[in-house]
């Protein structure tokens, strides 16, 4: 959130050279308020255990939010039952007409398929051609962020030699971006895909800024320069445990995997990892719902 500090302050300049949000005392006065409307495309399989890990973040600010889940009509979910998406989610047919203040659009454990042969690519492509016009800001998660970078830029993945599975270093390009501040210069975040994306493209895009990437994994946080699109690909909403299941999943089915990198205490699946990202995710959802959402987005959509 802003600070309100009076006009003629002199650490008011000093702030905004650092660029710290700061409020003069006519615009919190004359500031209109209302809870911020989120909708979130829930792409994911395990539909249940993305929602509570994104809703404890969207909840971990003072803004009031009013979520509305989505799924998508053209595929069907094996993994949630009927009832459970009948009672809590909608479909993009059932919101079109609406507007919202942010998307969030997930991964989806897909990588393997090119894009247009997902059976949802169409539906999925009218919804993110729909949210140019119908909200503010769209936060791209793993594959999300893929597609985001495919449908919108023209720039897409490829296929590893193996399984980017573990917790990484990540570099700041740019401190002062609104939506790393208050990051450390490296920080850690869990990944877990079988493709990635080009750093180089991504930098000779002049439409997109590479705020943040890792030696292992490449290319983690990217912003399009008009703030309207966030890509994130690897998974920091991922609980600490996350990696843990999906890797003892992959050995039940056989799968030639190794373990994944600098997350279990010294390599060993049987000792309990720990979450070294959770500081970072909370910044990252809390400056997204700050600075790209409620600072932006219109208080009556015309």
């Amino acid at each position: 959130m802003p600070i309100n500090i009076p006009k003629g302050l002199p650490a008011r300049q000093l702030l905004k050279e650092e660029k710290i949000f700061v409020m003069d005392e006519d615009r919190a006065r004359t500031q209109d308020i209302r809870p911020l409307s989120i909708a979130i495309l829930n792409l994911m399989p395990e539909k249940e255990r993305t929602e509570l890990q994104l809703l404890r973040l969207l909840g971990n600010t003072p803004l009031q939010v009013n979520v509305t889940f989505l799924y998508t009509a053209t595929h069907n979910s094996k993994n949630i039952s009927k009832s459970h998406l009948d009672n809590f989610y909608e479909t993009f047919e059932d919101v079109k007409t609406r507007r919202f203040d942010g998307l969030i659009i997930t991964g989806a454990p897909i990588e393997h398929l090119q894009f247009e042969d997902v059976n949802y690519w169409n539906e999925l492509t009218d919804i993110m051609d729909w949210s140019k016009d119908n909200v503010t800001s769209v936060l791209h998660i793993c594959w999300g962020a893929q597609a985001a970078l495919y449908h919108h830029y023209g720039i897409d993945k490829y296929e590893l030699p193996e399984k980017c599975s573990g917790v990484f270093t990540h570099s700041l390009s740019d401190a002062t971006v609104k939506l790393v501040q208050g990051f450390n210069d490296e920080f850690n975040a869990p990944h877990s895909r079988y493709t990635t994306v080009s750093s180089e493209e991504i930098r000779k895009n002049p439409n997109l800024t590479l705020l943040a990437e890792s030696d292992d994994a490449g290319a983690f946080i990217i912003m399009s320069n008009d703030e309207k699109h966030i890509m994130i690909t690897g998974h920091l909403e991922y609980d600490a445990g996350t990696l843990a299941e999906e890797y003892e999943r992959d050995v039940a089915k056989g799968i030639k995997i190794h373990v994944p990198e600098n997350y279990f205490p010294n390599d060993d699946p049987t000792r309990k990892p720990l979450n070294t990202w959770r500081s970072h995710t909370h910044l990252l959802f809390s400056n997204w719902l700050n600075y790209y959402v409620y600072q932006e987005t219109p208080y009556e959509w015309k």
